[in-house]
């Protein structure tokens, strides 16, 4: 078995090849169309993941806190675009600085210090009855069913299930000590490769819409991401404790979980008129632009992992 280190090196490995090639094209692309507007597309996006896969794996490499911080940072990016947005009056400002400062920090200390019972009750119980009781306490009944549901599915999808991702290390498997950062890294890769994999597929071959009106997302391009992520669980299998099949498994499920998630999310845009939730990352929108098929795959990952492989 290799080391943590190691297996963190190879990853690391695989992606800078793969960037480097993605990087090789596009340039190539760029000599040869100056003037397209889609390379400069593709380029910019090549870019902002050469940052993502540095910071990802200097990540990894610190273990537990870094992780957990840059998780943190997620949720606290995440929360911020989608209050941004979301339906709010005056007397709400105490409730959200309550999400951002009180419920968000506790949360990833409770995720950071491996307390995985508190954190997987902390948001869903204890801040679902603060928030509305904060809102009632200033006194404005209009829209307030709207206003608080909001507030609470903020901190459902910007914080409670990206937290899922660093609560992987807390987990106590059998044979895998030590190097719950590995399953962060799997489940990372197979859900944003396979997204990654549906988007050009469905742009080259799709016909066939899951939701005309809605989203882009092809049938043809779904299948072939689920696809792709499946085969790369199973090139993944070894840094798991799943097992060839288990690995598979597990990644078929992350995919089409993060599909449904992707969907969602673009739901809310559409609701709110935007395209792009922030342009935090050139080229790929905002947190919850880049995350929302992990947002879904993370509490699903997390629970089967514990309830089929940890003690």
């Amino acid at each position: 078995m290799t080391t943590t280190w190691e297996a963190i090196l190879v990853l690391f490995t695989g992606a800078f090849a793969a960037l480097v090639t993605m990087t090789l094209i596009g340039e190539g692309l760029r000599l040869r169309r100056p003037d397209a507007r889609g390379v400069e597309i593709f380029m910019t996006r090549i870019h902002s993941w050469w940052g993502m896969v540095i910071l990802f794996t200097l990540a990894l490499l610190l273990g537990r806190t870094g992780v957990a911080l840059l998780f943190a940072f997620a949720s606290f990016a995440a929360l911020r675009e989608y209050y941004t947005l979301a339906d709010k009056a005056r007397a709400d400002h105490l409730t959200l600085a309550a999400a951002f400062f009180l419920v968000l920090p506790l949360q990833y200390v409770f995720v950071w210090t491996g307390a995985a019972g508190v954190a997987g009750v902390l948001i869903p119980v204890y801040a679902f009855l603060l928030l509305p009781a904060l809102t009632a306490l200033r006194g404005d009944p209009q829209r307030f069913l709207v206003r608080i549901s909001e507030a609470q599915w903020g901190l459902m999808i910007g914080v409670y299930c990206i937290s899922h991702v660093p609560l992987l290390l807390a987990l106590d498997i059998p044979g895998h000590a030590g190097r719950g950062v590995l399953l962060v890294a799997f489940l990372v890769i197979v859900v944003q490769t396979g997204d990654l994999v549906d988007f050009f597929a469905g742009r080259r071959f799709g016909r066939r819409r899951i939701v005309p009106g809605l989203s882009p997302k092809t049938w043809e391009g779904a299948a072939t991401g689920v696809a792709a992520a499946g085969l790369l669980g199973l090139l993944l299998a070894p840094i798991t404790p799943f097992g060839p099949v288990g690995a598979v498994a597990m990644a078929l499920t992350i995919s089409i979980i993060g599909k449904a998630g992707n969907l969602v999310l673009t739901a809310i845009k559409r609701d709110k008129g935007i395209r792009d939730w922030s342009h935090l990352i050139p080229g790929h929108g905002g947190v919850l632009d880049q995350l929302d098929s992990v947002i879904f795959a993370a509490p699903v990952f997390y629970h089967l992992t514990a309830w089929l492989w940890a003690v």
